[in-house]
């Protein structure tokens, strides 16, 4: 009876307020959801400001090129894990995400001195796409790290979708921002407007973190002290948390053979280099506008009313009819419409899902083997895909069909994998709401 509304309020509700009813937005939450859609929007615009330019670098290095780059980012993160082991040892909570964000903005600096008066030249390309790669799953793991650390399971089915969509509506603005521009301003300025929105970033997530740390003990903030491979220790000695990092590589192993098979095509249907940056560029635009209507209307129904394992199967579900379609009609459209559908279902439903599973490990796992899987286990399944794809398949000659077949068995996997990861999330989440109400009865 508290929550009803007399008639004359009902008549009298801001058009705002109605907007939030309708999102599923609690007035209390209201300022936390909105630094958290604005900062994710930052990031990935920063990302996909760049990132046609790194495909285009991709497809001139030819297909053994990009199979060693794959390997010399496996490698990179490799070596970056200890030293963000270091970071996360050393400073508080709270300072983690910004000083990576300052390395990385610095980094852009870096390369847009660089590209300025090089161009052209194959290792430079090579070191960029490398680069690319790693900034990329830094930074987006960070945001989600801080996200998980911060919104409890209940609310983060309510808004991880919403939250999600501030990172799909940066996604969509970055390509249109690249294609727009970049015949104007040249490739390296691009960079200097990538770092202005990295910045950008940096700042919502301090700011998030006051407007959400504040019921947070101060204890809680204290760096990790448990070693600089925490993290990969971790990840082998629980098997929740090993199931996820193979749910990831197998995401990976997958999601990267199409990628591979896009670059072949697209390489071989399209010689014209600005033409081929101004169609990734389009890819991704289309993706983003279809992933931000799915979590704006879609997605936090969908994790609020069905099983987050569901959620997550949808992503593997949608992968298996994309190989048989390569096996079919192994084309230019083709292919371009299962990277298309494959990343919207991605982005959209099984990404959030499956970020919802980091809501119930133990604080410290949610930096250090968060990072580990985020970073390591996704750039292992990059190098896997690559020396399996590129290496040992095409060296038997086997063609683009055969090729799809044979690794239909791991989308099949991927669907039961994701089905029991589900069930293992509930039965956590309801342990630790179980133990939550007898500490406060207690």
């Amino acid at each position: 009876m508290t929550d009803m509304k007399p008639p004359a309020a009902q008549g009298t509700t801001s058009p705002l307020q109605t907007i939030l009813d309708w999102l599923g937005v609690e007035a209390t939450a209201l300022r936390a959801v909105a630094w958290s859609f604005a900062t994710f929007f930052a990031v990935l615009c920063s990302y996909y400001i760049i990132r046609p330019l790194r495909d285009e670098m991709g497809v001139a290095v030819g297909a053994d090129g990009r199979e060693r780059l794959f390997f010399i980012v496996f490698v990179v993160m490799l070596a970056a894990v200890p030293l963000f082991g270091w970071l996360v040892s050393t400073f508080p909570k709270k300072r983690v995400a910004p000083l990576v964000y300052a390395f990385f903005i610095a980094n852009l600096g870096v390369f847009w001195v660089l590209l300025s008066v090089s161009k052209g030249n194959p290792f430079l390309a090579s070191a960029f796409f490398v680069w690319v790669s790693v900034f990329n799953l830094f930074v987006v793991s960070l945001f989600w790290i801080v996200m998980a650390d911060l919104w409890a399971t209940g609310d983060a089915k309510k808004y991880y979708g919403l939250i999600a969509a501030g990172g799909s509506a940066g996604a969509f603005s970055g390509p249109y921002i690249t294609q727009s521009i970049v015949h104007h301003v040249g490739v390296a300025n691009l960079l200097l407007v990538s770092a202005g929105f990295l910045g950008l970033a940096m700042t919502g997530l301090m700011a998030l973190r006051r407007e959400l740390g504040r019921a947070q003990p101060e204890a809680s903030d204290a760096p990790a002290s448990d070693g600089l491979l925490a993290g990969a220790r971790r990840v082998f000695q629980s098997p929740y948390l090993f199931q996820i990092a193979l749910w990831i590589f197998i995401t990976n192993l997958v999601s990267t053979f199409f990628y591979l098979e896009q670059a072949r095509i697209i390489g071989e249907a399209i010689k014209v280099s600005a033409d081929r940056v101004q169609l990734f560029a389009r890819i991704d635009w289309t993706v983003s506008s279809l992933t931000i209507l799915s979590q704006v209307f879609v997605t936090a129904w969908v994790l609020q009313r069905f099983r987050v394992g569901l959620c997550m199967a949808a992503l593997p579900a949608s992968a298996a009819i994309g190989l048989l379609a390569l096996a079919v009609a192994p084309t230019l459209w083709v292919v371009v419409a299962i990277i298309i559908a494959e990343r919207a279902i991605g982005f959209g439903i099984s990404n959030p899902a499956a970020r919802v599973l980091y809501t119930v490990v133990e604080p410290s796992d949610k930096y250090k083997a968060q990072n580990f899987i985020d970073t390591v286990v996704f750039r292992g399944g990059d190098a896997a895909s690559g020396w399996v794809f590129n290496s040992a398949v095409k060296a038997v000659g086997l063609a683009t069909p055969a090729v799809a077949l044979l690794t239909l068995p791991f989308a099949l996997g991927w669907i039961g994998l994701s089905l029991f990861l589900g069930r293992e999330q509930e039965t956590r989440a309801a342990k630790q709401e179980a133990a939550l109400k007898a500490a406060a009865k207690s």
